[in-house]
This record gives structure tokens, C-alpha cells and sequence, in this order.
């Protein structure tokens, strides 16, 4: 346990302080009228206005009030709680008061900023600290406990994110679980022939990673696995694991590639290579696989699937590897802190029936041409279409899927830069006359805007215009089996009829599948697009409003690999900075029952998203578990007997904060 020694206070004696925040509030609400109005308000010993409250002479000003005055109550008008009512709170506790003895009044959002007559703003800025003046004479001392923590990061996700982040976590000396989805880590990126801008081989980047992870003695690697629940709190998590089966076993393979050699199903769709090729029903998704064990595909085999006699790749393994006979495992690891990377999926342009995506052959999406043009890929790096030929000319269509109001409306960010890249290397590569259709080109990164220039100098011509439809139909006959892209040049004003051999459409990024059951898991929320919410976009770019969840990559947004990198290590750097101490302070807002009203209806246990509410059966009430819960409420409002509550958001509190304000 940890008290501030405050003892409960019968006579309160409030210290109010109105903030200018720059010109964020005094250009439109009179601060001083604000202050001097609160003077007169019940248990008010002082009202004072000043530039910057969250700076070390406004924290100050407090501390030394609390001290000589005798404040036992702090109220300060300024921006949002979220922002820095922490900061407030530990100015508090500096000056030996509790913490909880503070109410914030958010006057910039709720106020000066949509308050557009000065007047009325200062108006509302008078009853928003008023109603904190009447609230924060019924708060009582809260005491938060000092809870051990598990030394050890749940990394879900095994793309450049989760791998980066496993690797700073596991240098630093703490236990990691990786788990990974599919058969291997790697991710997208494992995809990719070349990076923007420095044309660095991605496969170059990526192998010696992929090892590092696999062969750290701190990392716990789960491939082909997927979470299944998880229960606990901050510093105490306990995760399900569900391990599907290979029907190999890992222990046993020697990575020899006999058994896909001799497998009979050969006609079966390669994800990895995005359709381009075909696999075998026993496959690696790619030769640089880590783990490099094969995985059947129990819905395409012979044996599993089929229910035939087959067993081909179990009697040409030497090592008895094959076990058809396996079945899914569930392992439960115990965890302080979880990081969530699970990265993007491209958007599906089939859906824009005028691009011609899925119609002609010659239509590719960016990661189809990623293999294509990969040494690894289906053609062995040669750029040829479908009969062979190679390209004459090439179009490349940007934003599809991103910044359209019928689709995915924010920039993707990173496909202004990939297509530049395949503009080079199609340039490079084959000669082809390239022609890149764009809304704007946004290049912010480094180096970016000079490898813009570097493709503009190479001949690439640049069309600013919506690409309106992709056809077959051609002008003139000798173009006949060529696509023709019909486009709008919206500097010119005229519209273009641009016959090609080839066109790349640059896709958006969207969600990751299993996105939303993850962040149900994990008690991570969702934006309106799909992404996963940080905590505060400036202040808390990594961490969620779940305490002990951090974010890492692109499932809080698009992103290139620079910034994604970035975020892993700081999102790596958060865990490590929790878990350091070797224990966590838990919140103090959280669920109370009173054991006299309640009637043992279970409601509360019914509505409790973080499994805080058991029950006593001898007892025959509710009673909660203060590690695990959150202070969302929820068993408040479906309580039948006023028996559930919310610390520091009593009856008293909440009604006197309303009668004041209306």
C-alpha cells in the first residue's frame, strides 16, 4: 500500500489557479474575471491566474500555496485532464497532500477553443471551475498499491515491428514470447526486393534479423500461432497461446526439402508469392523461412483433407518428422507487458471495378509486383508479363484504395515512395517508358525528396490526375492487346488516353485481419478506419489507454520502415521502463461495493470487460479484485442496488459538479 498521510479533511480550503496557456485560452476567455469570480465561491482561500501552470514556476506556485496557506484542496483551469492531471497530481503529492485531493477544469477544449464569442466563453470557463470548486470539496484521500510485476514482453505480431521490438526487449535482458501468426517471421517485408529511398535489399535486412530473433537465448518464438485469451493486469498478464498444428515436428525436421519435392498436391495457390504461383500442399512460405520447418496444408492434403492414402512427404522423410496425427497446443505465459504488432493488409483494389484489377492479367497490385520483380519470386526477378513479353510501358496508379471518400479516406503514406521505387527499377530494368498518375507526391522523409528528383531526371513522366478507367479498347489497331489508361491531366485540363503493357496499382493499407478480435482481447480500442488507439497522439504515440499495451508499427497507422522501426524500439522501450522497477502502482480509481446493499444479483459481474468481479459464495455478495480492475464504470451503471461505485466519482462528487454547472 501506498498513503500520502492525508488525513480526511471536515473544513476545505481550496486553492484555484486559472491557466493562459500561451494563447491557447486568454485571447478568449478573461482569465483574470475567471479568477476573480471563483474568489467568491464557498471554501475558496485562493484564486490566482497565470501563463503557463504546467510549467516549474506554476508547479511551484501551488507547492509553496499548499504549504503556507494550508490548502487541502487544488483545482487548476487549464486544458485537458488527459494532457496533465498527472502532472498536477504530483505536484500535490510534492507539496505532502494526496494526489487525489486535485479536480482539473478543462477550459481550452471545453471552452476558449469552441467558444467563438469571448463573452460566452469566459462565461462558461466561470461555471466550468466553478463546478470543479463544488466537486473537489467532497474528494477523499486514495490509496494505490505497489503490485510485483513479471519480468518478461508478449510481443504479438513477427513483422520488421515485433521482431525489432523482440530484439531491443531481449537485449535489455527480459524474457520475450514472440508469436507469429503464420508458418514464419518475416512479414511483408520478407515480400519486398528493394527499400526506398537507398535501394538497400530488403531480403539483406531481414535475413540476418530473422536469425537474431530465432537464435536469441530471450526469445520464446510461437510460429503458425495465434493468441486465444488473455486475463490479468499491468505487470501480470496471463496469455493463451494457441499453437496450430504443422504435422511436423519442429524437434525432428531437418529442413532437407525432400518431403515438398515428392508431395504430390502441386497445384496450390502460393500466398507468399500473392497468387503468382503455385506451392505444394507440404510447404515453407519462402526459402529464408525462420523457423525453415515446412507446414501442411490440412485442408489441401491428400491425407488430412482428402482422406486418402497418400502419406508421400511421411515416407521420404529420413527424419520421421511427419506427424499427421498432431493437434492445436494452448500454452499460457505469464507476462508484465504486451506489445501489439500486427502490422497491415493490403487493400483489395478488386472492389474498383473501373481499375481493372482481377479482369486483365496485366493489372497488378504493389505486392504482386514486389514478387514479380523479387530474385526469390515466381519469374526469378525477371520483369515479363504473363505471355513472356517484356514491357514496353508501364502506368502506375497511385492511391487506390487510400485517400477516396468511397473507400479508405487517409493517405496510406508510403505509396507515393514504393512506386517511385518500381518506377526506378522497371526503368533499370527493362527501359520500359514509365507514366506515374498521382493526386499530390508526398515525400516527407529523408532523402525522400531527393529520390524524387533522382526518378524525375531518369525520364519517369508524372501525370497529376485521377486515373477515371483502365480498358482493353484501343485507338488505334496497333495497340490492339495492350490496356489503354484513360486519366485526367488536371494541370493541362485535358484528358489522356495512354496506351501500356503493364499497370502497377499502388494499394493502400488497411487493418490487419483479426485486428478487432485482437484489440477485444486486449482491451485496445479502434479508430473509425480500423487502427488501433494510442494513448495520446503527441505525448503517448506508443502506449494505450490499456495500461501495460504498448502499439508498435502499422497497426496504429500506416507507415514506412523507418518510423515503424522507430516505434518498435520506443514501444520496446515503454515495457522496458515499466517492468524495470520490478513493480507497478495501480490505479486508485476503481470499483467499490458496498457489502450492505448488495443483493448478490451478479449484474456487475455480467457487464465487467476485465474479469475484476468475482463472488463470494459465502458471503453471497460481489467482490472485487482492485489489481485487475480499470474504473470503467460499467458495474456502476448496471448495479440494481446502488451497491457498485466508482472511487472518486461518488454520487456527491459527480451531482454537486452538475448542480453547480446548471
Amino acid at each position: 500500500m501506498t498513503s500520502q498521510n492525508q488525513p480526511k479533511t471536515s473544513i476545505p480550503k481550496i486553492g484555484v489557479y486559472v491557466c493562459h496557456c500561451g494563447m491557447n485560452i486568454a485571447p478568449k476567455v478573461n482569465v483574470e474575471e475567471v479568477a476573480e469570480h471563483v474568489k467568491a465561491l464557498p471554501h475558496v482561500v485562493v484564486a490566482r491566474d497565470y501563463k503557463f501552470m504546467c510549467s516549474n514556476p506554476g508547479q511551484d506556485m501551488i507547492v509553496n500555496d499548499i504549504k503556507e496557506l494550508g490548502l487541502n484542496r487544488v483545482v487548476v483551469a487549464s486544458c485537458s485532464p488527459r494532457m496533465h492531471e498527472k502532472t498536477f497530481r504530483n505536484a500535490l503529492r510534492k507539496a505532502g497532500l494526496n494526489p487525489y485531493y486535485f479536480q482539473m477544469a478543462n477550459v481550452r477544449e471545453q471552452a476558449s477553443w469552441v467558444t467563438k464569442d469571448s463573452v460566452e466563453a469566459t462565461e462558461k470557463a466561470k461555471a466550468l471551475v466553478s463546478a470543479a470548486v463544488t466537486r473537489v470539496a467532497f474528494h477523499q484521500p486514495l490509496l494505490t498499491r505497489e503490485v510485483k510485476v513479471e519480468k518478461s514482453i508478449l510481443v504479438v505480431g513477427g513483422g520488421i515491428a515485433g521482431m525489432q521490438a523482440a530484439l531491443t526487449s531481449a537485449q535489455a535482458g527480459y524474457q520475450v514470447y514472440l508469436v507469429e501468426r503464420e508458418p514464419s517471421i518475416g512479414g511483408h517485408m520478407a515480400k519486398f526486393d528493394k527499400t526506398f529511398p537507398t535501394l538497400d535489399c530488403a531480403a539483406c535486412i531481414m535475413t540476418p534479423k530473422m536469425v537474431d530473433v530465432y537464435q536469441h537465448p530471450n526469445i520464446h518464438l510461437f510460429t503458425y500461432s495465434e493468441i486465444e485469451k488473455v486475463e490479468g493486469f499491468i505487470g501480470n498478464f496471463e496469455v493463451t497461446v494457441k499453437m496450430k498444428p504443422r504435422y511436423v515436428d519442429m524437434t525432428k525436421c531437418t529442413g532437407c526439402g525432400l518431403c515438398m519435392e515428392k508431395c504430390p498436391t502441386k497445384k496450390i495457390t502460393s500466398e507468399f508469392n500473392e497468387g503468382l504461383s503455385k506451392r505444394t500442399a507440404i510447404y515453407t512460405p519462402f526459402p529464408q523461412a525462420v523457423p525453415n520447418v515446412p507446414v501442411i496444408d490440412a485442408e489441401n492434403c491428400l491425407t488430412l483433407g482428402k482422406g486418402k492414402k497418400c502419406g508421400v512427404c511421411a515416407k521420404f522423410c529420413e527424419s520421421t518428422a511427419i506427424d499427421f496425427d498432431q493437434q492445436p497446443e494452448f500454452k499460457t505465459v505469464k507476462t508484465g507487458a504486451v506489445i501489439v504488432a500486427t502490422g497491415f493488409k493490403a487493400f483489395d483494389p478488386g472492389s474498383i471495378g473501373y481499375y481493372g484489377y482481377g479482369r486483365y492479367p496485366e493489372v497488378y497490385t504493389s505486392l504482386e509486383f514486389e514478387r514479380l520483380n523479387n530474385a526469390t519470386g515466381p519469374t526469378a526477378g525477371k520483369l515479363v508479363m504473363k505471355d513472356g513479353r517484356t514491357p514496353q510501358r508501364v502506368a502506375i496508379v497511385h492511391c487506390v484504395g487510400s485517400r477516396d471518400q468511397r473507400h479508405k479516406k487517409y493517405c496510406s503514406r508510403v505509396c507515393c515512395m514504393y512506386s517511385m521505387k518500381f518506377a526506378h527499377l522497371i526503368h533499370e530494368k527493362t527501359g520500359a517508358e514509365v507514366w506515374e498518375f498521382y493526386i499530390d507526391i508526398r515525400s516527407p522523409g529523408k532523402n525522400y525528396e531527393e529520390f524524387y528528383n533522382r526518378v524525375q531526371e531518369e525520364g519517369v513522366k508524372f501525370v497529376r490526375g485521377r486515373v477515371a478507367e483502365i480498358t482493353d479498347m484501343t485507338d488505334d489497331p496497333k495497340d490492339r492487346g495492350r490496356l489503354t489508361v484513360v486519366a485526367e491531366n488536371s494541370l493541362t485540363r485535358r484528358t489522356l488516353r495512354i496506351p501500356v503493357d503493364m499497370v502497377i496499382l499502388s494499394v493502400g493499407m488497411e487493418p490487419s485481419p483479426g485486428a478487432e478480435d485482437l484489440g477485444r482481447l486486449m482491451g485496445v480500442s479502434r479508430d473509425a478506419d480500423g487502427w488501433f488507439n494510442e494513448l495520446h497522439a503527441k505525448l503517448a504515440p506508443v502506449a494505450t489507454p490499456m495500461t501495460g499495451v504498448f502499439l508498435a508499427g502499422c497497426c496504429q497507422g500506416p507507415k514506412d520502415i523507418p518510423d515503424t522501426v522507430a516505434q518498435s524500439m520506443g514501444a520496446a522501450g515503454e515495457a522496458i521502463a515499466l517492468l524495470s522497477k520490478g513493480s507497478v502502482t495501480t490505479q486508485a480509481e476503481i470499483s467499490n461495493i458496498d457489502e450492505d446493499l448488495c443483493t448478490g444479483c451478479k449484474s456487475c459481474i455480467a457487464v465487467c470487460s476485465y474479469s475484476a468481479i468475482g463472488f463470494d459464495e459465502v458471503r453471497r455478495i460481489a467482490v472485487v479484485n482492485e489489481a485487475l480492475c480499470m474504473g470503467c464504470g460499467s458495474c456502476s451503471a448496471a448495479c440494481l442496488s446502488s451497491a457498485a461505485s466508482v472511487r472518486h466519482f461518488s454520487d456527491k462528487q459527480v451531482m454537486g459538479e452538475l448542480e453547480m454547472l446548471l
